[in-house]
């Protein structure tokens, strides 16, 4: 997942800090209740550490009524695509995962697991803000099926 739409930083805040903006309040509430009513519900969701991925993964918190767990990742601020996929092959031990983070890494991220094709027929404006990839696979080596794309 993308974070949710962000305002604009505050003068002398940096970027990290930066919060989400109304709408993207918005966005997060809508996508987390779509996707907790579909029945999408990670065993773990790791998100960057920045304001505006913490507020994000706060309303995927909420919609899960609390229980799924939590990681705040520093690495994931600013990072390339090749650190979501470290992040990721650390966490085979769950049977499912949520990655809240930024683009443009999301957005790579997503194309190296579905393929430019599905990415471009499924976001061929490029990873929105808020925008879910509900992806599924059989084991280590198997290919990633696109099984949902929810926006906010």
């Amino acid at each position: 997942m993308r974070h949710a739409k962000s305002g604009w930083a505050l003068p002398g805040a940096s970027d990290f800090d930066r919060t989400l903006s109304d709408a993207g309040f918005a966005e997060a509430e809508l996508v987390a209740t779509t996707a907790a009513d579909r029945g999408y519900r990670p065993g773990v969701v790791v998100s960057s550490s920045a304001a505006r991925c913490r507020q994000t993964t706060e309303a995927m918190r909420r919609a899960f009524g609390g229980t799924v767990e939590l990681r705040f990742v520093d690495d994931l601020y600013n990072a390339p695509a090749d650190s979501y996929v470290d992040t990721l092959a650390t966490l085979s031990g769950f049977p499912s995962v949520m990655i809240v983070g930024h683009n443009p890494a999301i957005e790579e991220l997503f194309v190296s697991l579905v393929g430019a094709d599905v990415a471009n027929r499924t976001i061929p404006e490029g990873y929105p803000t808020s925008g879910l990839a509900v992806l599924d696979h059989d084991g280590p080596e198997a290919e990633w099926l696109l099984h949902d794309f929810l926006i906010g």
